[in-house]
């Protein structure tokens, strides 16, 4: 069982545009904690006329507010806001799961046995977390409660697309969340794809890759392919005619 509550709604202006700010709390009684967990939406345009742009974001604090260079979370949220705007609709799920779901305090920990040379995928087993913590059922709740049918999701992670499919939800299309990375963040982004398996068009070394922005965020045209059920068949699919 699940309780879903919209607690606040309120215009919020950003340097790319003015969004609508949906504040969300929810409970779901078949989970352990039983605490509530909160997620924000920032709604831009109509987003029923068309499949909208949606990305789901992980709260970041060290990249979204700190700009730290040790991975592409700042980077990828400008991208998303910025491609939001650029199209004058779609929106941005923004989900506390800090860390991959272990928190901040625990990320910093992981961080640190990183800084020792473990990779962040073993560092967070070191710790005795799982690799990834992080579940979307919120996100995807909050997109039924916006009634949002069909839309494009902007990611390079196999799981949220799972997650949002699963939830019934028609992906007409994905949208790579490349950024271009730095020397910090270089082991980072080849954890994330050769062990996570998050999709990446940029080069084997991703410092050395040049990042257009208009070839990141322009991949969708007039005519959108279908997308097959299959997670794994998107990236062959990802860029449309």
């Amino acid at each position: 069982m699940k309780t879903i509550t919209q607690v606040a709604d309120l215009v919020f202006p950003t340097r790319w545009a003015t969004f609508r700010l949906l504040a969300f709390e929810a409970v779901y009684h078949n989970k352990r904690t039983g605490e509530a967990e909160t997620a924000l939406a920032l709604i831009l345009g109509d987003i029923h006329g068309t499949p909208p742009l949606v990305r789901i974001h992980s709260q970041c604090t060290t990249g979204d507010v700190f700009h730290s260079l040790r991975c592409d979370c700042h980077d990828q949220l400008h991208l998303a806001l910025r491609t939001i705007a650029d199209r004058g609709a779609g929106v941005l799920v923004y989900e506390h799961q800090e860390g991959r779901g272990i928190g901040l305090i625990e990320k910093l920990r992981a961080y640190q046995l990183q800084d020792l040379g473990l990779d962040t995928v073993d560092a967070n087993i070191r710790l005795g977390h799982a690799v990834d913590l992080r579940d979307y059922a919120l996100s995807v709740d909050v997109l039924r409660t916006l009634k949002i049918a069909s839309l494009q999701l902007m990611t390079n992670n196999p799981k949220k697309i799972d997650a949002v499919r699963l939830s019934g939800i028609d992906i007409v299309g994905r949208v790579s969340a490349d950024v271009a990375g730095t020397p910090h963040c270089a082991r980072y982004l080849a954890t994330k794809r050769d062990k996570l398996g998050h999709f990446s068009s940029l080069a084997a070394n991703p410092v050395l890759a040049s990042t257009d922005t208009a070839q990141s965020t322009s991949i969708f045209t007039a005519g959108v392919a279908p997308i097959t059920s299959n997670a794994s068949t998107l990236e062959s699919q990802s860029h449309f005619e």
